[in-house]
């Protein structure tokens, strides 16, 4: 299957070296996962692998990597080859095998559904794969993000409507870092909707953990170089639990 993201795996394989990747959204997104230790996850639109490999490396013990693209999985398996842990990388969601998940993860997949159904659908993936009482967290555009132009700019990224903002209204990610220059729709969903795809779906216990810098983040860079993303973020951490 062709996706608009296949020519894009070296982008977002140099886009995690970003301090805001490396030192802001991955440390709080495995503070929110907690301990890994035996876990069976699905990392649902793990593009080319990389919070795979790290949460294998955390000590999970097995990671499926879910992505509809296959530019972006021949990048995450060439990684495999290079240095084996043991992921599977699959073009499909593991239908055969429901509720065989502790955790599921699903970092900037939601910003892609065009419309509800296909919101709550997006949902259903996890929800289907997931274990009674299983994890979800994931990472969608921030309901109250800044659209001005340059508010994110010191990250390496700009986020700003492409019409009137509304549930699926369009927004445009503009990632201008390196030698990078490149634009991407996505879509914009409020809280309460959000909340209620993710019920439709079957989760509940849902919660919104803010994000934090790692010690290692505030040293290099001060804390003044992150309180504007802090203050605001471009996106937002939802956690809940299968019904």
């Amino acid at each position: 299957m062709t996706s608009r993201f296949d020519t894009f795996g070296d982008m977002y394989e140099e886009m995690f070296r970003l301090p805001w990747r490396a030192r802001l959204e991955s440390f709080s997104v495995f503070r929110v996962l907690g301990d890994l230790s035996g876990e069976q996850v699905l990392d649902i639109g793990c593009g080319t692998g990389l919070y795979s490999r790290e949460m294998k490396r955390r000590g999970a013990a097995r990671v499926v990597g879910f992505d509809i693209s296959e530019g972006m999985l021949t990048v995450a398996r060439q990684a495999e080859a290079a240095q084996p842990l043991g992921i599977e990388y699959v073009t499909s969601p593991p239908a055969s095998e429901p509720g065989a998940f502790g955790t599921a993860l699903g970092v900037y997949v939601l910003p892609y559904a065009e419309d509800y159904p296909a919101l709550v659908g997006l949902c259903s993936v996890a929800a289907r794969a997931l274990r009674s009482r299983g994890r979800f967290v994931t990472l969608p555009v921030n309901p109250d993000f800044d659209g001005r132009r340059d508010y994110y700019a010191r990250y390496g990224l700009r986020l700003f409507d492409a019409e009137p903002r509304a549930d699926g209204s369009r927004v445009t990610l503009h990632l201008c870092f390196g030698r990078y220059d490149q634009r991407i729709t996505a879509r914009y969903w409020s809280r309460a909707t959000l909340e209620r795809a993710l019920r439709e779906a079957g989760f509940d216990e849902i919660s919104w953990p803010a994000f934090d810098v790692s010690e290692e983040g505030t040293a290099q860079y001060g804390a003044e170089f992150w309180r504007p993303y802090l203050e605001c973020p471009h996106a937002a951490i939802i956690a809940c639990r299968k019904r």
